[in-house]
């Protein structure tokens, strides 16, 4: 069993092309993140859902989730990949910026808060994917979306998990991530013995479907190894 875990306001739509070529590993479920308040409650759902032990990949705050889900039962992780993401626990003022996105969505909608959101998120060459992802956002709700960004500014702080992990680990992200960066992602490989990072060329936040050939063969290459 291998689980795909999609990042805020996010869905399976994000994992279209990797839940088709990967299935030949085996089943593969993608959970729905929008109920739930706080990231060990996200964590928890997948627990109490996956067989005795899993593969488990999570891009942007999947990734997170992810990593707390190592924290609360590493012995179940088979394996792991962190596409996108981030260790580091809340910064300075975040919590306001978050906040000015949820009062957008409540005053103006999914749409404008998808206009604001979504092409800082994306490679420039890639601006195309914009509908599909915009009818994404739409598909939540400014009550679910609030419930994640909560769970992100109450995040924990994933790096002493870092240093335990030792079952076969990607960390893969775009070159462009500008809301993750590579930087971000060398430092989580580096935590994190025997980990392989694998950076996409040309490439934003959105790797699983602006990149997906190169995004699907590193995965095919990480559940093989």
């Amino acid at each position: 069993m291998t689980y795909l875990l999609p990042g805020l306001l996010c869905d399976d739509f994000v994992w279209r092309h990797q839940k088709a070529a990967l299935s030949a590993f085996g089943d593969l479920r993608i959970p729905d993140f929008r109920p739930f308040p706080s990231i060990t409650a996200m964590a928890q759902h997948v627990l109490d859902d996956a067989p005795r032990t899993f593969a488990l990949a999570g891009h942007s705050m999947g990734g997170r989730v992810a990593m707390e889900i190592f924290r609360l039962a590493p012995e179940r992780v088979e394996r792991l990949a962190l596409l996108d993401t981030a260790a580091h626990p809340p910064a300075p003022g975040e919590e306001d910026k978050r906040q000015e996105l949820i009062d957008l969505a409540k005053r103006e909608g999914m749409d404008a808060l998808a206009a604001r959101w979504l092409p800082p998120m994306l490679h420039p060459h890639h601006m195309g994917l914009y509908d599909e992802l915009a009818a994404m956002v739409r598909r939540g709700t400014p009550e679910s979306f609030e419930n994640q960004q909560r769970a992100l500014w109450n995040r924990p702080d994933a790096r002493p998990v870092l240093l335990r992990v030792a079952c076969p680990t990607l960390v893969l992200c775009g070159r462009e991530d500008a809301w993750s960066p590579v930087r971000q992602h060398e430092e989580i490989a580096a935590a994190i013995r025997g980990s392989k990072l694998v950076v996409v060329e040309e490439c934003g936040h959105m790797s699983t479907v602006e990149q997906p050939a190169a995004v699907t063969a590193a995965m095919t290459d990480w559940l093989r190894a």
